[in-house]
């Protein structure tokens, strides 16, 4: 089903889905540091979403009889010099995760892979919100500046945050 250079490509991004895991981990534990809670609280969750969406790209790469290569995850960045800063990164990580969905797209077209291209529409759809969310709180960040109340009132919403799984397909 998969061509080679289409396989590889999708292993890849199973490995920068699971990479964007550890990012957010990394993230979570620089705002436990900085004794905001609700904002590790909210980039645990993030943590957690991405480790479904490599899941996802695990199965499916399964399904589809093609054979999974779980490549090494580099160290993340762990300190940043602001909570804006830190948003700035994630925004950053999910621009360059929104391009290599959409060159995997072009690939699976190309390659006339129907079925991976649909696959790949949610993960289309899912940039789009994760884009949206760290540029609403850059945003936010950018408007607070240096107001620790406004911090505090943002950790008390971002606390608020929830994992829910997406759903899923039936096999």
């Amino acid at each position: 089903m998969f061509s080679k250079k289409l396989l590889d490509a999708m292993n890849e991004q199973m490995k920068n889905e699971f990479a964007s895991a550890y990012l957010y981990l990394a993230m979570a534990g620089y705002f436990q540091s900085e004794e905001l809670p609700g904002i590790a609280n909210w980039m645990r969750v993030q943590a957690l979403e991405e480790l479904t969406h490599g899941e996802k790209f695990f199965h499916f790469i399964c399904d589809a009889n093609g054979r999974t290569d779980v490549r090494a995850i580099e160290a993340p960045q762990n300190s940043y010099k602001s909570p804006l800063d830190c948003f700035k990164a994630g925004l950053k990580h999910e621009n360059f995760v929104t391009a290599s969905i959409n060159n995997l797209v072009d690939l699976a077209r190309k390659d006339g892979n129907h079925a991976t291209e649909i696959f790949l529409q949610w993960f289309v759809t899912e940039q789009v919100e994760e884009e949206a969310n760290f540029s609403l709180i850059v945003k936010k960040l950018e408007r607070i500046g240096n107001d620790g109340n406004g911090l505090l009132r943002l950790d008390e919403e971002l606390a608020q945050r929830v994992f829910v799984p997406p759903a899923t397909t039936a096999a």
